[in-house]
């Protein structure tokens, strides 16, 4: 069986929220499309972790390891022998270490929110145009057999409107 999904649209978050939480009763996952900012879990939906704050850390040891090997590397390339200095001097390489480090960590943390974020989202999928003019919509995607009961449940709990794609 192919998946497909219906739309149930609401008109009052009140009863989107009561067909939420009676869609998370029967088991049935579902997702929240709003155009206006809500609590999270508002609507008793399912909540998926992220893992944003591993990019950083990722980052941070790309950029220190990038920023070691260009500054011990250049510095070893080029040898500069001064006054019988070590080649390798510590002060530089802590500075460009730092920057370095802060620059890896900044740009894996905007793609970690670009990635977590699921965009670009190349298949839109069922929407309708009034969810940005305040309306809620509940999609549930599922085999033929699930999306009997989810449209029923949307029914009786107030949707306007339902979808079927």
């Amino acid at each position: 069986m192919a998946e497909r999904g219906i739309l149930g649209l609401f008109a009052e978050a009140e009863s989107a929220a009561n067909a939420g939480a009676a869609l998370r009763e029967a088991g049935i996952e579902f997702e929240v499309l709003s155009g206006s900012p809500y609590p999270e879990g508002a609507f008793s939906e399912h909540t998926p972790p992220h893992r944003l704050y591993v990019f950083p850390f990722l980052g941070a040891l790309c950029g220190f390891s990038v920023a070691i090997l260009l500054t011990a590397g250049t510095q070893l390339a080029y040898p500069l022998v001064t006054g019988g200095k070590p080649v390798l001097s510590i002060p530089p390489m802590a500075i460009v270490t730092y920057e370095g480090t802060m620059l890896g960590a900044i740009l894996f943390t905007v793609l970690g929110v670009i990635f977590e974020s699921r965009l670009p989202r190349p298949i839109v999928g069922l929407y309708d145009r009034r969810i940005t003019e305040g309306w809620i919509g509940l999609l549930v995607v599922g085999e033929e057999g699930q999306l009997g009961p989810a449209e029923r449940i949307l029914r009786q709990n107030g949707a306007v409107e339902i979808k079927g794609g």
